[in-house]
C-alpha cells in the first residue's frame, strides 16, 4: 500500500462530511460531536476533528481516520475503503510494487459492473411491458405494492433463451464476457445462452448501490425454484448480504440488523416497516458477512423457518454472530410459515409476537445443546467456542453464562476451559456444530503496570507536543521506554513527520494516538506549564537512563564474576563507587 494515496485521499476529504452520512454532527467548543454508532449509545459521545482528521468515541474508544471510519462502518477491509473513498475523491490510486496488470483488471471490473447495469435496464423494463404481464400478477399476488417493486429494482427475464444475449450485443458487448459477467452461461458444446429465463429478477447491489448480481425465481414450473449468480470478478456471494444498501442507514439508527433467508422475506419485512433487514445469498451465513453487519449494528436479529432445517441453520449462525462478540436473537417461525407469508397473512403484529418470543442466541444453543447433544458433545461445544471467540476478553463475559446455562460448575468449567485456550481436536466436535472459519488473532494488549504507565506518559507527551520529538530523540528517550508497544510506537514517531504517522499505526496505537491528541483539545498546555512539564520529563529520561546504566553495570560486573574475570570485575565495581565518592 502506497502511504502517499492514503495521504491524498485523507487531504481530499473531510471527515466530517463522511461520518455526517451516518451520524447527526453538531458542533461542540470548536469540534463536532454526535452519537457514537459502534456502541449502544443516544448521547453525543463520538468527537469528530477535521483539522487533524481523526473521530474519537469517550465511550466505547474506537477511533481512527476517515478511512478506518468508512471501512468499520461499511463493513470493508481497509483496501475496499480506500478504494472507495479514492473514487469518490476523484483519485487514481498507485500500486506498489507496480502491477502492469492492475489498469486491465480495473478496466474489466468497470466493463462487469456496466453490464449488469444493462442488464438491469433490460429486465426492468421486461416487466412493464405485455410479456411481463404474469410476472406482474405474481408480484401482486404475493401482496408487493409497486413502491416496494421499485424500491428494489424488481424485474422479468422472458422465457427466451437469446433474450438478454442480443440486448447486450446491441451495446456492443461479446457473449464471452457476458458469460464472465455471469449473465449468460455456455455450455459444454460452447453453446452461449441467457442464464435467467422465465424467471422474477431480484437485482443484488452492493453497498454503493451497483447492481453487480442477480437472483432469479421461477414463475412457472421448473426448477431450480431459486437461480443465483455464480461469483464473478466483481461479486462472491460469501461478502455481500441482499438489501443491505437499502437497510443500512436504518440500521446505524436502530442498532439492530434483521437477518433472514430469502429475497421475498427481506422485500416482506421492508414493506412492513422492517428497513433494518437484509439477507444471506443462498448460502450459509459467513464471518465476512457478520464482520459487514457489524459494522453497522451491535446486535442481528435471526430469523429462520421452525422445521429442523432451520433450527440447525439457527444453531449455526447465531454462534459464528457471538464469536464476533456481536449480540444476537432467534426468531423461529410458526410450523408451515416463512416471514412473507406471515407478514401477508397477520401483519406486523404477528411478526412482532414471533420476535417477543425469541430467547438471544447464547439461551437458543444452550437451550439446543441440553436437549439433543450428549455431554460429551457439549463440553466440546462449549470449549470450541470459549477458544474462537474473536476477542479474548469475551471469554470472562461468556463463561460463567455458559457455565451456568448448561448446568456446569463454573469452578471446575473455567480450570478446564477458562485458561489457555484448548487445543482443537476435530474428533470431539459436535456433528451439528460447525466450525467457524479461523478468525485473525487479535492484536495484544499494550499492557498494565508501572512501565506501561511510565511508557504511556513520556509517549502521550511525544503524541501531543511533537515540536519537541527531535530534542527528544537526542536525550535518549528511546533507552528507557521498557514495554514493547512503547518502543514499536516511538520508533513511528521519531521517525515519521507528524501529519503521516497514522497510515503507520495499529489498531491499538491508534487508539492511544487519537485518544492523546484528543485530550489535547481540552488540556493542552502552554507557556510556563508546558515548559515546566518539558524539564520534568527531561528530569524524569534522566533519573531513567541512570537506573539502566546502573542495571547495565551491574549485569557487566556479574558476567565478570562467572566468567571467572575479577581483575575486569574490580574496575567496574571502582567505576560503580566512584560518582559516590566524588
Amino acid at each position: 500500500m502506497d502511504r502517499s494515496d492514503v495521504e491524498a485521499v485523507k487531504a481530499r476529504i473531510n471527515i466530517s462530511d463522511i461520518v455526517r452520512r451516518y451520524v447527526d454532527l453538531k458542533p461542540v467548543s470548536g469540534r463536532w460531536m454526535g452519537a457514537c454508532p459502534f456502541h449502544q449509545e443516544t448521547k453525543p459521545s463520538m468527537s469528530v476533528n477535521d483539522d487533524e482528521g481523526f473521530f474519537y468515541c469517550f465511550g466505547c474508544q474506537a477511533s481512527g481516520d476517515v478511512i478506518d471510519f468508512y471501512g468499520r462502518i461499511n463493513g470493508m477491509d481497509f483496501r475496499e475503503s480506500l478504494e472507495q473513498l479514492a473514487a469518490e475523491a476523484g483519485i487514481e490510486l498507485g500500486n506498489v510494487p507496480h502491477d502492469p496488470h492492475a489498469a486491465e483488471r480495473k478496466a474489466r471490473k468497470q466493463m462487469l459492473m456496466d453490464m449488469h447495469d444493462e442488464a438491469n435496464q433490460w429486465f426492468q423494463r421486461n416487466l412493464a411491458l405485455a410479456s411481463g404481464d404474469h410476472c406482474r400478477k405474481y408480484l401482486v399476488d404475493r401482496g408487493m405494492t409497486p413502491e416496494i417493486i421499485a424500491r428494489f429494482g424488481l424485474g422479468y427475464s422472458p422465457e427466451d433463451w437469446h433474450g438478454l444475449d442480443n440486448y447486450l450485443r446491441t451495446k456492443g458487448r461479446d457473449p464471452e464476457s457476458g458469460v464472465d459477467a455471469g449473465l449468460l452461461s455456455k455450455n459444454e458444446k460452447g453453446n452461449i445462452y441467457d442464464r435467467f429465463r422465465g424467471r422474477l429478477i431480484f437485482p443484488i447491489q452492493n453497498l454503493s448501490g451497483r447492481v453487480i448480481a442477480f437472483g432469479g425465481r421461477i414463475i412457472t414450473d421448473g426448477e431450480p425454484k431459486y437461480l443465483n449468480s455464480s461469483d464473478t470478478p466483481i461479486y462472491k456471494k460469501g461478502d455481500h448480504l441482499y438489501g443491505l444498501n437499502l437497510a443500512r442507514s436504518t440500521m446505524t439508527r436502530s442498532k439492530r440488523a434483521i437477518l433472514t433467508e430469502g429475497y421475498m422475506d427481506v422485500i416482506s419485512l421492508h414493506q412492513f416497516g422492517y428497513t433494518d433487514s437484509c439477507g444471506v445469498l443462498g448460502t450459509a451465513l459467513t464471518a465476512d458477512q457478520v464482520k459487514r453487519l457489524a459494522g453497522f449494528c451491535s446486535r442481528v436479529d435471526l430469523v429462520f423457518d421452525g422445521d429442523g432445517a432451520g433450527r440447525k441453520a439457527a444453531m449455526k449462525s447465531s454462534r459464528m454472530i457471538l464469536l464476533q462478540g456481536v449480540a444476537c436473537k432467534v426468531v423461529l417461525m410458526p410450523d408451515g410459515e416463512d416471514v412473507d407469508s406471515l407478514l401477508q397473512t397477520k401483519g406486523a403484529e404477528g411478526f412482532e409476537a414471533c420476535m417477543k418470543e425469541a430467547p438471544d442466541g447464547l439461551t437458543f444453543c444452550m437451550n439446543t445443546l441440553r436437549t439433543e447433544y450428549a455431554p460429551r458433545d457439549i463440553m466440546a461445544w462449549a470449549k470450541s467456542f470459549l477458544s474462537e471467540l474473536s476477542d479474548g476478553s469475551l471469554r470472562a463475559y461468556y463463561l460463567p453464562r455458559l457455565a451456568s446455562g448448561l448446568g456446569l460448575s463454573e469452578a471446575d468449567f473455567r480450570r478446564d476451559a477458562g485458561g489457555t485456550p484448548p487445543t482443537r481436536n476435530p474428533q470431539h466436535q459436535p456433528r451439528q456444530a460447525q466450525r467457524a472459519p479461523q478468525q485473525q488473532k487479535p492484536q495484544p494488549a499494550m499492557g498494565v503496570g508501572k512501565d506501561y504507565t511510565d511508557d504511556r506518559y513520556f509517549l502521550r507527551f511525544t503524541i501531543q507536543y511533537p515540536d519537541y520529538c527531535p530534542e527528544l530523540v537526542g536525550r535518549g528517550l528511546g533507552q528507557v521506554l521498557r514495554t514493547d508497544w512503547a518502543r514499536a510506537l516511538w520508533e513511528k514517531l521519531a521517525t515519521t513527520q507528524h501529519g503521516q504517522i497514522t497510515s503507520l499505526l495499529n489498531e491499538h496505537e491508534k487508539g492511544f494516538y487519537f485518544q492523546c491528541r484528543e485530550e489535547l483539545r481540552d488540556n493542552g498546555l502552554s507557556g510556563r506549564e508546558l515548559q515546566d512539564e518539558w524539564n520534568h520529563i527531561c528530569s524524569k529520561i534522566t533519573f531513567e537512563q541512570d537506573k539502566l546504566d546502573k542495571r547495565q553495570l551491574n549485569e557487566a560486573i556479574r558476567q565478570a564474576y562467572q566468567n571467572g574475570d575479577t581483575e575486569r570485575a574490580m574496575q567496574l565495581l571502582a567505576l560503580k563507587k566512584s560518582p559516590q565518592e566524588g
